[in-house]
């Protein structure tokens, strides 16, 4: 059964491994056969590359970090500097020798989910460093409700920042966030309007340049401009999960 959930190449036990790490029950639930599964997509997209990281094609606004990658994996928590609570689970990471960039995947949630601000007193413990302001500013004015977005994440996003700046000073190397995203033609047999991605590409660059020049660098494409990138072996790989998944 958890075969045919995934792609040809993909290491099943490997993934199969880090959603059980979870605590999601992805699998266990039928969520991940759901066919409109985000994690189904991440895994797949990045599953097939956690045992040739090297094959990885660069994710696209980040030609200049030191590619190519030297590890993978998805599902990874990146821990806050706390140890009690809730800490953030980024859908796929890729390190680099000196960079550390947590992904954060979506397939139909910015076109379908309301989106809601939660966060706790916990954030505002000043443990972030002074270069991520920007972060912390963006975080006051989502909660203030002076910020608003109709398809952008943002709460998440800026959870995921402050997970990767904790993580990437333990490891040495700057941290990236990245924000990959589809453009589905349709939903439940109903096409989506272009407008939709418009305004959701809008968000995306008004979030980005709130938060330009953190620590924390925030890039973000469309599954199509990153799997466009795929080149050899993996090229085969990018047209079968356009085949599966048509992001």
């Amino acid at each position: 059964m958890s075969d045919s959930l995934f792609l040809p190449g993909v290491p099943v036990e490997r993934v199969l491994a880090a959603l059980a790490a979870a605590g999601g029950k992805e699998v266990e639930s039928g969520k991940f056969a759901n066919p409109e599964s985000s994690a189904a997509l991440a895994c797949n997209a990045f599953g097939w590359f956690l045992e040739r990281p090297s094959d990885l094609p660069p994710l696209p606004g980040l030609d200049d970090l030191d590619w190519p990658a030297s590890e993978g994996a998805v599902e990874r928590c990146l821990r806050f500097p706390w140890s009690g609570g809730r800490h953030p689970w980024l859908d796929a990471v890729v390190e680099t020798p000196g960079h550390l960039i947590g992904v954060e995947s979506k397939r139909f949630e910015p076109y379908r989910d309301t989106k809601t601000v939660s966060m706790s007193a916990a954030y505002d413990r000043p443990v972030w460093g002074e270069a991520m302001k920007p972060f912390e500013a963006m975080r006051d004015a989502l909660r203030a409700g002076t910020i608003r977005y109709d398809h952008l994440d943002a709460a998440q996003l800026v959870k995921h920042a402050f997970g990767l700046v904790t993580q990437a000073r333990v490891l040495g190397k700057a941290p990236v966030l990245f924000y990959l995203y589809a453009e589905p033609s349709a939903r439940a047999g109903k096409p989506l309007s272009p407008a939709i991605f418009d305004h959701h590409r809008g968000e995306i660059d008004d979030f980005g340049g709130r938060v330009s020049g953190a620590a924390v660098r925030f890039a973000s494409a469309s599954y199509r401009e990153w799997l466009d990138r795929f080149t050899g072996a993996a090229k085969s790989h990018a047209d079968a999960v356009t085949a599966r998944f048509a992001p």
